[in-house]
């Protein structure tokens, strides 16, 4: 019997924005359960600065929309055991208020970018009997105010994600996890560009929003990824996994 569960020992994991927020404590986790982490992000200075901190891990600067670069990092991995689908960002508005560059974009970046990473990765996780980790949201199980791109976007993950696990049911494991509103360099953003006045007051409703009274924390995150990507998950395929403080619970 394991009795230090939830271990990657001998393991490469591949984290999408790996440098910030959620996929920044992924990259942390998963260092530290045993794991040498690859950490694709756009951001040179702090993905390398991370790679930095942690064994093992190294940086690779890399726009998740561009199918050669994408093809180009994937052709030069040798071993892939774990793939986080993490990168993604966001947009406020109704549909009326979505103009249609800032939906391609989202498009762009949290589907397209999500297809290329998984097409290129898959032959790699076909070898390894690999583990597929998605990041999506409650923004893809239910409907959350002025967030139309945002549901659609995620809503895009919650099916691929399925999808996947039944073409690949023996091969791969593929999970997707649904956090609610997390506490991280992404609502920061948020508030910057939308409440710069009123940073504290709509970050106090984002808290109240979770039936539980508070934001998510990074590594709440990571650490469901983790049982995800382990071993011990091993009967977990195809499932869409809620942590949002109860919100989808009513």
């Amino acid at each position: 019997m394991n009795t230090t569960p939830f271990r990657l020992d001998g393991r490469v994991a591949l984290v999408t924005g790996g440098a910030s927020g959620i996929g920044e404590s992924c990259s942390r986790i998963f260092t530290a359960a045993g794991a040498r982490v690859i950490i694709l992000d756009l951001d040179a200075g702090r993905g390398a600065a991370l790679a930095a901190e942690l064994d093992g891990a190294r940086f690779v600067q890399c726009d998740i929309t561009d199918e050669a670069a994408v093809a180009a990092v994937f052709g030069s991995i040798e071993r892939l055991d774990v793939l986080v689908n993490n990168a993604g960002i966001g947009l406020v508005g109704s549909v009326e208020e979505t103009g249609l560059a800032d939906f391609e974009r989202l498009m762009r970046v949290n589907v397209t970018g999500f297809f290329l990473v998984t097409r290129a990765a898959i032959p790699l996780l076909l070898a390894t009997n690999g583990r597929m980790v998605n990041i999506g949201s409650v923004a893809g199980l239910v409907g959350v105010r002025r967030r139309f791109a945002y549901c659609a976007t995620k809503g895009a993950v919650v099916a691929m994600t399925r999808q996947l696990a039944l073409d690949y049911p023996t091969q791969i494991r593929v999970n997707c996890i649904c956090p609610g509103t997390v506490d991280s360099p992404f609502v920061e953003g948020y508030l910057e560009k939308y409440h710069k006045h009123e940073k504290e007051k709509v970050r106090a409703e984002l808290h109240a929003r979770q039936p539980i009274g508070r934001m998510g924390k990074p590594d709440e995150i990571a650490y469901m990824a983790l049982y995800l990507a382990s071993d011990e998950a091993a009967f977990a395929n195809g499932g869409v996994h809620t942590i949002d403080g109860g919100w989808t619970a009513a």
